[in-house]
């Protein structure tokens, strides 16, 4: 396996993939697997040592020096420079070349960029950082960008979202390989999940809509936002900006990218995740404050847009100490 890396790449997308094939290799042995697995080699072009984009220095070996090698799986970290990294044609041809030879390609973060200028994703259905999906999509529209999933396999295509995602995608490659025992192993060893829930969104900062150029489109965005527990019916709607509910919903859908209904459903959403993070209200007075009626339904809410639970979702990324209020009970939360 093959690391391909560069100046400024941002350095768990190398060393937290490096330490979950790594610890794989101890499992295996433990087992009698028979041994090493996995055989590691970090590379660069043209050089032997690079800094990452905090400034960690990495000492690599030279990809020049392995003429008429190939690995058995290409594997590009990311990092804030990938953009720039892609106008390097020499480097692109260089990947592109050593990709087309290998068995398998995985990307972490933004090394999805790497991969698809150097020709190796077209038409794949592939992953990247949350921040960087909708660039992705733009730069490349070749590709199938899934801005929600922790990481994607499509053939002999994996790539993962950002950062720790990479860790995600190093486990489900170790399941393939070898099998679940030695995965489930290596992530205790690590104290990661194996499969953690729900996907990328719930890490994700909050996405308002731009607000449409539209004036009455504009202003009934700007009604749900300021309001989002309110009663927020396509006719209601509709009524306050002097439209018919039919053409309101077809202007409102063309301009925003949604529909009026989904629409509401991702400012509620919304608006629970920072209730959730900064308050102590309970699930059931959130969801009412919210505009779900009830924290069930809240709940499904929840579950298809971040892919996880109200509860799971505060436990995770509250922000104050204070306890939790339900059925007029204190819960104190350890997280």
């Amino acid at each position: 396996m093959w690391f391909v890396i560069w100046p400024g790449i941002q350095a768990l997308d190398l060393a937290g993939p490096h330490e979950v094939f790594e610890a794989a290799n101890r499992v295996a042995d433990e087992l009698g697997r028979g041994g090493v697995r996995y055989h590691l080699r970090v590379l660069s072009l043209g050089v032997n040592e690079i800094a990452t984009e905090s400034g960690l220095r990495i000492g690599c070996d030279r990809l020049e020096d392995l003429q008429g090698c190939a690995p058995n799986t290409l594997m590009l970290p990311g990092g804030d420079g990938a953009v720039d990294v892609i106008l390097d044609v020499d480097l692109m041809a260089r990947l592109g070349a050593v990709g087309r030879s290998a068995d398998r390609l995985a990307t972490v973060c933004t090394g999805t960029f790497l991969g698809a200028a150097a020709g190796l994703m077209d038409g794949k259905r592939v992953a990247t950082h949350w921040g960087s999906a909708r660039r992705l999509a733009a730069r490349f529209s070749t590709l199938d960008v899934d801005a929600e999933s922790l990481f994607v396999n499509d053939g002999n295509v994996w790539s993962s979202a950002g950062v720790t995602a990479g860790i995600d995608l190093a486990l489900a490659l170790v399941e393939q390989d070898l099998d679940a025992e030695v995965a489930q192993i290596a992530a205790r060893w690590l104290v990661v999940h194996l499969r953690r829930p729900g996907g990328q969104s719930q890490f994700a900062a909050p996405v308002w809509s731009q607000p449409s150029p539209v004036e009455p489109i504009r202003r009934a965005q700007e009604r749900v936002h300021a309001n989002p527990g309110a009663e927020h019916t396509v006719a209601m709607l509709a009524a306050a900006v002097g439209l018919s509910p039919r053409h309101f919903t077809r202007v409102f859908t063309a301009e925003v990218g949604e529909s009026p209904a989904r629409f509401v459903d991702r400012v509620r959403v919304e608006a629970a995740r920072r209730q959730l993070e900064e308050r102590p209200d309970g699930v059931a007075a959130v969801a009412k404050q919210c505009g779900f009626g009830s924290a069930e339904t809240m709940r499904r809410a929840f579950k298809r847009r971040l892919g996880v639970t109200p509860e799971h979702y505060r436990r995770s990324f509250r922000l104050s100490a204070e306890p939790i209020i339900e059925n007029n009970q204190e819960h104190t939360y350890v997280t």
